[in-house]
Formats: C-alpha cells, sequence, structure tokens
C-alpha cells in the first residue's frame, strides 16, 4: 500500500477508535458513578497523568526523529549534487576524447538518479532505474581509472578518483536514509498509549450529564492528525510534506553540463 493512504487510514483508524474509546471510557464513568458517586474520582489522578505523560512522550519521540531523518535526507541531496558538480568538474583532467564520453555518461547518470526517485509511486520501476545508475557507475568507474592511467600526471588519480567515489558513495547513503523508518512496534505503543488514555478521558468526562463533543472530537483528532503528520515526515516522497523540490539542485547541476 502507498505509504500515504497507509498514513491516512492509520490515521482515521485512530479517530474512529479513540472515539469508541471515549464513549467506553465514559459508559465505565457513569457505571462507577452510579456505583460510588463519592469515589468516582478518588486516586485517578496520578494514573492519568502518568498515562498522558506517556502518550507525550511517545509522540515528542517519534516526532522529532521522524523530523531528523527528513532534514537529514534534505541534507544528503544537497551533497549529493555537490559532489556530482565536482566530479564533472575534474572530467577536466583526463584527455579530450575519453572526458566526452564521461560527460556524457554523468548526463545520463544524473537523469537516471532524478528517475529513480520520480519513480516511487512504481516501487518495481524506481528498483530498476536505480539498479541502472549503480551499472552506470561500474562504466563510469571504468573508463575513468583507464583515462586516469593514460595521463603522465597523478592529478586524475588524486583529484578525479576520490570524487567518484564521493559521487558513489552519496547515492547508497540516500538508499540507506529512504530505507530507516521508526520500528513499527514504536507506532503500536503510540497508537495504544493513546487509545487507553482516551478510556481514561472518557471516564473524567463522565462527570457531566451531556456529552461533551467539542473536547472528545477535539481530542481524537489532534492525535490522530498528529500520527499522521508523524508518517508523513517518514514518507517525504509520498504525501502532503514532501522533499521534491530539493531534486531542483540536482537539474541544476544537470543543466548545467549542457
Amino acid at each position: 500500500m502507498n505509504p500515504a493512504m497507509l498514513a491516512a487510514l492509520l490515521s482515521l483508524v485512530l479517530f474512529l477508535g479513540m472515539l469508541g474509546c471515549l464513549e467506553l471510557g465514559r459508559r465505565l464513568g457513569r457505571r462507577r458513578m452510579e456505583a460510588d458517586p463519592e469515589g468516582v474520582k478518588s486516586g485517578t489522578g496520578p494514573v492519568d497523568s502518568a498515562i498522558f505523560a506517556l502518550l507525550g512522550l511517545l509522540i515528542a519521540f517519534t516526532y522529532s526523529s521522524a523530523s531528523t531523518r527528513f532534514e537529514v535526507r534534505r541534507q544528503l541531496i544537497v551533497q549529493e549534487a555537490n559532489n556530482i558538480g565536482t566530479a564533472y568538474l575534474r572530467l577536466d583532467l583526463v584527455p579530450p576524447a575519453p572526458r566526452a564520453e564521461l560527460q556524457q555518461l554523468f548526463r545520463e547518470y544524473v537523469d537516471s538518479r532524478l528517475a529513480t526517485y520520480a519513480r516511487l509511486d512504481d516501487i518495481d520501476a524506481a528498483r530498476a532505474e536505480y539498479d541502472r545508475s549503480v551499472e552506470m557507475q561500474g562504466r563510469i568507474w571504468s573508463l575513468a581509472i583507464e583515462a586516469a592511467r593514460s595521463v603522465q600526471s597523478p592529478a586524475p588519480m588524486q583529484l578525479l578518483v576520490p570524487s567518484l567515489n564521493d559521487m558513489f558513495d552519496i547515492a547508497n547513503s540516500r538508499r540507506a536514509a529512504m530505507m530507516m523508518h521508526q520500528p513499527p512496534i514504536i507506532f503500536g505503543m503510540l497508537i495504544a498509549v493513546a487509545l487507553c488514555g482516551a478510556v481514561l478521558a472518557g471516564h473524567s468526562l463522565s462527570t457531566g450529564r451531556a456529552r461533551s463533543w467539542i473536547h472528545i472530537a477535539a481530542f481524537g483528532a489532534v492525535t490522530a492528525v498528529t500520527l499522521y503528520v508523524i508518517l508523513d515526515l517518514e514518507f517525504p516522497r509520498y504525501g502532503l510534506i514532501r522533499i521534491d523540490e530539493m531534486d531542483q539542485l540536482l537539474v541544476n547541476v544537470r543543466a548545467s553540463f549542457g
């Protein structure tokens, strides 16, 4: 399932689940009030505080982690654009004949890198494009090494080869960053604690004769929207929060190649 659809589905399920748990808590509270009017609120404060503190901690932890990974992915795009641009400039160190071929391979390589992330809606196509870029890395490396060895000066080996290493390494780093996410059990725990908190909140709201719909709806909606934002940050190529605009840096690098 598309991560954006999964995030929306989980958020909706959490919202509806919290409404149900709030109602369950209210009914349990009303039942206890009828059995023990004086003790319905006795000793519940510390338990409520502990559960809601844990919920707040989980939300803060998951949001902070997702936000950090989002920023790392942005920085890796900047780094890849810089590395490719530097490596391309250092092609001037090799003779004209292999240089022209390497420059063409660079153009195709950047096009492939852009296509890899543009096709993520079709994961098979994205993987095929990534494999193609890896194959092109091998071709660039072989040709660059051959061209560097044909030059009497050590400059190509000292300058061009390390820049190619950096260019290839950052592609792997970006792939690894895309695969790094919060363990699912953390989100499961967050949802479980939120539902438990909803039961306790419903129990606290049971002292009123009528339901406080504004509190019920607000608590459920705010928690569900927060979960959606966190999940959206985890998958910034699919939902409302995106890093696609950062790809313009690679587009600009590609344009500079002519």
